[in-house]
């Protein structure tokens, strides 16, 4: 299916045009799953006017969230080159909550690890310097399975996903960080970008809570492969959809 989507979508569309539909698109999934009520046609608006529109009801706070997702994703797609180490992870989630962050968390620092244990919403996380001190071993031994090619890059991407994730390093910003990440994996390798919809943001959080409850992630892997068929199968269908015959009068 991705050689189709390829074909039917990606190249006809050329590679600005695809990249601004992607960004839109998952900037508004992504943030969405974090609580933001932007629908698609108001992401669109502020990508377009960037902090000039203001949609009526949402909060100063969202807009400012999504044109950060909005410039870390440009950031990232211009530094595909970059190692796969701590510096661009730091560096992603920098970005990612520049006008956020002292709002939320006045006492944390732009881009740099916890220092006090972490929760999100029913989860504890564990003890925030023993998972912090794991950071750097997980981007290396996910750097080492890029270069050696022998993992599928979905499967890379979920994995990696899953591991950030539990480690929880950061004090905001993590899911979407997270998500970056693994986009940045699936760009690496050639692969159509995961839009993981926040519809499915119930059915995504179980599969990464049975990381901790049952110690596996095939339930991610299996999530992340469904997402992206979910994806390529929505765009085929509406442009066949879109394509058809019209008769005037």
């Amino acid at each position: 299916m991705a050689a189709t989507y390829y074909e039917k979508i990606v190249l006809p569309m050329g590679k600005k045009e695809f990249r601004e539909y992607s960004e839109i698109l998952f900037s508004c999934h992504s943030c969405g799953i974090e609580g933001s009520s932007f629908s698609v046609d108001d992401t669109r608006c502020l990508f377009e006017e960037q902090l000039g529109y203001h949609p009526v009801g949402k909060s100063l706070l969202e807009c400012q969230e999504m044109a950060d997702h909005f410039a870390t994703y440009e950031w990232m797609h211009n530094h595909l080159d970059h190692p796969f180490d701590v510096g661009l992870l730091k560096t992603i989630n920098r970005l990612v909550t520049l006008r956020t962050l002292t709002y939320k968390q006045a006492d944390a620092v732009l881009g740099e690890f916890t220092t006090v244990d972490m929760a999100a919403g029913d989860t504890v996380f564990g003890e925030h310097e023993g998972l912090v001190a794991q950071v750097p071993r997980l981007m290396a031994s996910t750097a080492e399975m890029m270069e050696r090619g022998e993992l599928h890059p979905m499967v890379l991407s979920a994995r990696f996903h899953g591991f950030f994730e539990y480690l929880h390093p950061f004090r905001d910003g993590n899911g979407r960080t997270g998500r970056l990440l693994s986009n940045f994996i699936l760009l690496r390798h050639n692969c159509p970008e995961l839009i993981i919809q926040k519809e499915d943001r119930q059915e995504y959080i179980t599969a990464l809570r049975t990381i901790r409850t049952e110690g596996t992630d095939e339930h991610l892997v299996a999530f992340f492969f469904k997402a992206a068929t979910k994806q390529m199968e929505f765009s085929l269908e509406q442009k066949m959809h879109n394509s058809r015959k019209m008769f005037f009068f």
